[in-house]
């Protein structure tokens, strides 16, 4: 972070109160600011069922755009903002190439959670209920929380719908030549 620059506009660090990044993010942009809330997808088992969620990559914190005409005063009165992060006494600026950098970042991840979406042909293992551990083939997704998959059993095969949580993709069998 570098010092306070009053010629031009500037990102800003804005710290908020405990566990109401969002609350802020929301109040702020209806206020009509600029704001960057950087957020990485991770996965969780909410509820018993796998799911990507976002998460902040800061909690807590917030970035600000903002320029000398700017009207800073609201800011501090903010619901969930507690306060501009200060260094050297004046508020501490975030240089432009690290939130691009930040944003790119987040912008990857976004990426990745798309590229991991099931694809038709894909092999998959039931590792959970009652046809755990066979194997089948994706074909398409029923909703958010089912998929249809194709298995191969008792000599025939079959299109079973089974809920989302209970695969996990095929690992690739390793071969050992003796």
């Amino acid at each position: 972070m570098s010092a306070y620059s009053p010629e031009r506009s500037n990102w800003y660090l804005l710290q908020c109160k405990p566990r109401q990044d969002e609350r802020a993010h929301i109040n702020l942009l209806q206020q009509n600011y600029v704001i960057f809330h950087p957020q990485l997808l991770s996965e969780r088992v909410l509820r018993g069922k796998r799911q990507r969620v976002p998460e902040s990559l800061f909690p807590g914190y917030l970035f600000i755009h903002l320029s000398p005409n700017d009207n800073w005063a609201p800011i501090r009165s903010t619901r969930g903002v507690s306060r501009i992060v200060e260094f050297n006494h004046g508020p501490a600026t975030v240089a432009e190439h690290v939130i691009e950098h930040l944003r790119g970042r987040c912008f990857e991840s976004a990426q990745s959670a798309a590229e991991e979406t099931m694809k038709p042909g894909e092999h998959l293992q039931i590792i959970h209920g009652p046809l755990s551990p066979l194997e089948g083939i994706f074909i398409a997704s029923q909703g958010t929380e089912r998929v249809m998959i194709l298995l191969q059993f008792l000599n025939r095969e079959h299109v079973v719908c089974v809920p989302l949580s209970d695969l996990g993709r095929q690992q690739p069998s390793i071969h050992i030549n003796r």
